[in-house]
């Protein structure tokens, strides 16, 4: 009788966490209204994996942030790098979040791809991700290095959510630049928000063996 309330709650933690995790951080068929748009939210404990052939982004900016979850403590809380872009063209997308430990299977990922096709690669608009390691080959046009993260006016702004709740600090470090062309990127983050997140070929798969991206 232990053991099944052990693998239901599991199950459950899952079914809950995995799921619906995925589904917001990926902003899948989202489109926020302005003012939730700079909200920050309470982060869940599962980071994920994102890989792109290619980025190409319009008005960029950057600034640092702390992630938390729903408990105030040192293990759920997450020092980031917030990437952001008033508009951004993403090809061949993937992420990948991985669940330890489920019953009968061990880890589990759920897998989302899309943008495979060049000419139909992934949209997005007022695109925020919140990361912690990224790897890529980049080129920026008119960058601004060393901008008072509250004075950027190249992208969509630091967002004031974060900012009234000592998460930014917007006279801290940030840059700029008009755009940024990205490839062979490779990241984990906590986070991603967009105005719109258009994803076009969008295929979801959940893999037994614990597969991810990269």
């Amino acid at each position: 009788m232990e053991s099944q309330v052990r693998g239901g709650t599991r199950w459950k933690r899952f079914a809950v966490v995995m799921v619906p995790s995925v589904a917001a951080t990926a902003c899948i068929g989202v489109a926020l209204a302005q003012g939730a748009l700079a909200a920050s939210f309470s982060v869940s404990g599962q980071q994920f994996k994102v890989s792109a052939d290619s980025l190409e982004g319009d008005g960029f900016e950057q600034y640092g942030a702390v992630d938390m979850g729903s408990s105030a403590t040192k293990a759920n809380t997450h020092p980031v790098a917030v990437s952001a872009f008033n508009s951004a063209t993403i090809t061949n997308l993937c992420q990948s979040v991985v669940t330890p430990n489920v019953p009968f299977f061990g880890n589990v990922s759920l897998i989302l791809h899309a943008g495979t096709d060049t000419k139909k690669p992934v949209e997005a608009t007022k695109l925020y991700i919140d990361l912690d390691d990224l790897t890529a080959d980049a080129t920026f046009t008119n960058i601004n290095i060393g901008v008072a993260a509250g004075s950027m006016s190249k992208g969509p702004g630091i967002k004031q959510d974060e900012v009234n709740k000592g998460l930014a600090n917007p006279n801290g470090f940030g840059q700029e630049a008009d755009h940024a062309s990205l490839t062979g990127v490779k990241q984990t983050a906590w986070a991603t928000t967009a105005g719109t997140f258009k994803l076009s070929g969008l295929h979801m798969s959940v893999s037994t063996s614990g597969a991810e991206c990269y």
